[in-house]
This record gives structure tokens, sequence and C-alpha cells, in this order.
């Protein structure tokens, strides 16, 4: 079981969040997210949103550190990426 965590540096709701991924699969992502205590409202399509003041905790518990870009990529190359529908114009 591999999780991976990018920096806190996503502002929103006045602090900065992470995401919290999996590379294998969602079924990974949701077990590790209950193990910890993250509450199933902060998973948004193909992650979870985690606050700053929890990133060690996370870290802690097993996920790996790794930068915004490598976890996007790891998604990708996972299948497991899902984008914002845009509106057209």
């Amino acid at each position: 079981m591999t999780l991976y965590i990018d920096p806190p540096t996503w502002p929103g709701h006045g602090r900065l969040w992470s995401h919290l991924v999996s590379d294998v699969s969602y079924d990974e992502l949701h077990a590790f997210a209950a193990l910890i205590g993250v509450p199933p409202r902060a998973f948004d399509r193909d992650h979870y949103d985690i606050p700053s003041h929890r990133y060690a905790d996370v870290v802690r518990a097993g996920a790996v550190e790794t930068g915004s870009k490598d976890l996007v990529r790891r998604l990708t190359e996972a299948g497991l990426r899902r984008r914002k529908h845009r509106p057209r114009p």
C-alpha cells in the first residue's frame, strides 16, 4: 500500500491544503483515509483534500511525500485521474 501526499500549498477556505492519492486504486485510497480519520466529505473526484495541520499526521501514518507534478503524473499513469468538467463556451 503506497499513498502519496503533496505539500500543503493549495489555498482554500482560509487555509492551505494537500492532496492525498493512491496510484493503485480508489479502494486503497478510501481505506487509508478511513484508517487515519479523514472524513468522506474530503474526497474530491480522485483525491482527498488534507488541511495543512494534518499533513505530518498523514506522513507519519505512511503516506509518501511528493511534489504536485509527480502526484498528478502518478494518478494519470495509473488511469485514476479524474479532471473537472469545464463548461464549453
